[in-house]
């Protein structure tokens, strides 16, 4: 975790230097549409910063450029989300700008630009607030991360957004609170501090004021694989499809039909696919693989323990998941807690069942089926000589003698059962009330 962390703060410091070398070259085309005639493409950012949207925007952006467009205009409501991915959202506005396509943000009426959403704004050309939105606060947190990490990532944030509002010419105090202070402003306060460059209405408030409301305007939204991808970046998520995979699994040993087998299959492998994508912790991986040994011992002890421990540890083990990953704002949330506690209720659901359910079947079908008889005593309704029929337990079966011939009205010992045939044996024990019938 340690490496992947230095890793990650490198990849952060080399990302400030490749915005400021774009820099000057934004400078040059701030406002202005550098004589491109192509539409305006407006890009639909309601959502998390994940891999999906990433995803997007990149794919935005090399659409915009295939088709010349005058403007990119990233319409947005996010709360934030993974800083690796938005450095390479930044990474995809510089490839605009270096293109000769001027990005802008607007941030809708009571809308967001949150955490990592206030660095994707602060890399664009022109920055415009609805009213009722906020800008920030834009802190880094590295979970689970020692205090060094924090700082070594927090510091490289800093100066990513202090890097980024010097470019636009725009207020670096508060770029700097936003950072390391966990500051927001609201409309009014960040176009009063210069810190955004105006206030807008509505999009078509932006693409008036930017000298482009004559052009065609195309709007892009995320794709149905983009919101797959998104979904599955939430590493409680994942966690959660890994857990109840393996549990439904376990469970479909007890029923006569595959369904759960199959929803747990796939849940266990969308849950895999989604943590590979975020680079999710190896412990929260190792935990969870614990907690599958524990549930699937379930299957021989029957009492239920095994359950309700395995799920338990395995709520651990989401949690853990995340451990490394660098956010803004914090994935570890009230809900993500309650999420957790659900989690450990199904599995003392799951262990009760097992217990009270279950192992009663179990327990029931040793006693009712064919070694149920073996031991039995009855009475010879026929000769065997070897072969006739004796009585137990008030009913009639074919039998064989395995110690020499028997009477009729012998009493006998059931040793097996083969093929519906009765091994006995010539006993000397009174048979139970039920086989004298």
């Amino acid at each position: 975790m340690v490496l992947r962390s230095y890793a990650c703060v490198c990849l952060l410091f080399c990302s400030v230097f490749l915005v400021a070398l774009a820099g000057c070259l934004g400078l040059v085309m701030k406002g202005v549409a550098q004589g491109n005639s192509g539409p305006v493409v407006i890009v639909n950012f309601d959502v998390p910063v994940d891999p999906g949207s990433s995803g997007f925007v990149d794919r935005a952006v090399n659409s915009a450029i295939g088709q010349g467009a005058s403007a990119i205009v990233i319409e947005m409501n996010t709360p934030g989300g993974l800083l690796s991915d938005m450095l390479s959202i930044v990474n995809s506005i510089t490839k605009a700008n270096q293109s000769g396509i001027p990005t802008y943000t607007f941030v809708v009426p009571n809308g967001l630009a949150a955490s990592a959403g206030s660095y994707i704004a602060m890399a664009t050309n022109g920055i415009y607030m609805g009213p009722g939105s906020e800008i920030g606060p834009s802190t880094p947190i590295v979970v689970g991360g020692t205090a060094l990490e924090q700082n070594h990532t927090q510091g490289a944030m800093l100066s990513l957004m202090q890097t980024l509002a010097a470019n636009w010419g725009r207020n670096s105090t508060d770029a700097y609170n936003m950072v390391q202070q966990d500051e927001a402003f609201t409309a009014n306060q960040a176009v009063a501090d210069h810190l955004v460059d105006g206030l807008a209405n509505s999009l078509s408030d932006v693409i008036t004021r930017i000298g482009l409301s004559d052009r065609q305007q195309i709007t892009l939204s995320e794709s149905w694989y983009d919101e797959f991808i998104s979904a599955l970046s939430d590493p409680t998520l994942d966690g959660i499809l890994i857990l109840l995979g393996i549990v439904a699994i376990v469970l479909d040993f007890y029923h006569p039909t595959i369904i759960l087998t199959i929803a747990g299959i796939l849940g266990i492998a969308m849950g895999l696919i989604g943590a590979e994508v975020v680079g999710a912790s190896f412990l929260g991986y190792l935990i969870l693989a614990i907690a599958a040994v524990l549930i699937a011992l379930e299957l021989k002890l029957g009492h239920g323990f095994a359950m309700m421990a395995g799920v338990a540890l395995g709520a651990f083990g989401i949690y853990y998941l995340a451990q490394g990953l660098n956010y803004s704002p914090s994935p570890i949330t009230g809900v993500t807690e309650l999420e957790l506690f659900l989690v450990v209720v199904a599995g003392v659901v799951a262990g009760l069942y097992f217990r009270w359910i279950i192992g009663p079947i179990r327990h029931r079908g040793k006693l009712t089926g064919p070694e149920a008889i073996l031991g039995k005593t009855g009475v010879a309704v026929t000769d065997l000589k070897p072969d006739g029929e004796v009585r137990v337990g008030g009913i009639v079966w074919r039998a064989k003698s395995i110690q020499g011939d028997i009477q009729k009205g012998d009493l006998v010992r059931v040793k097996s059962l083969e093929d519906l045939v009765l091994k006995v044996e010539k006993c000397d024990v009174e048979p139970s009330t039920q086989t004298k019938k």
